[in-house]
C-alpha cells in the first residue's frame, strides 16, 4: 500500500552548531526500520563527534562540502559526488567550508540515535 509523505519532521541533530536533519522516510516520520531517507543542512563550521553506526549509510552531497573523515583517510565530498559506508565503520562528519552543504543521507536499516553509536 502506498504511503504518501507530505512532509518531513525534523529530527534531533549532534554537533557544536545546530544542523536541520529533515526525515522523510524513517522511525519518526513514516514508522519505517527498514530504510530512512533525510534531507541535511548543515552549517559551515559544523562538526560532529565519531561514530560507528550499525547501518550502512548513502551519502549524496547536493551542494558545499562534506568533509568525511574514517580512521585511515579523509574524503571532501562535493556537491555531485557521493559517498557509502558499511555497519561498524568508524566515519566523522563536518562541514568546514563558510557555505556549509546541503546532502541526502540513506541508511539501511533506518537510522536510530541507538545504533548511530557516537563517541563522547
Amino acid at each position: 500500500m502506498a504511503k504518501f509523505i507530505q512532509k518531513p519532521m525534523i529530527v534531533r541533530a549532534a554537533g557544536n552548531k545546530p544542523k536541520i536533519i529533515e526525515e522523510y522516510i524513517g522511525r519518526v516520520n513514516s514508522g519505517s526500520t527498514t530504510i530512512s531517507v533525510a534531507r541535511m543542512v548543515s552549517p559551515g563550521g559544523w562538526e560532529e563527534p565519531p561514530q560507528s553506526p550499525r547501518f550502512s549509510e548513502y551519502t549524496l552531497v547536493l551542494r558545499g562540502l562534506l568533509r568525511v573523515e574514517t580512521q585511515t583517510e579523509v574524503f571532501e565530498v562535493r556537491g555531485g559526488q557521493a559517498i557509502i559506508f558499511e555497519p561498524g565503520e568508524r566515519v566523522r562528519y563536518s562541514t568546514p567550508a563558510p557555505e556549509g552543504a546541503e546532502y541526502i543521507a540513506i541508511c539501511l536499516p533506518a537510522f536510530s540515535h541507538e545504533t548511530v553509536r557516537r563517541e563522547g
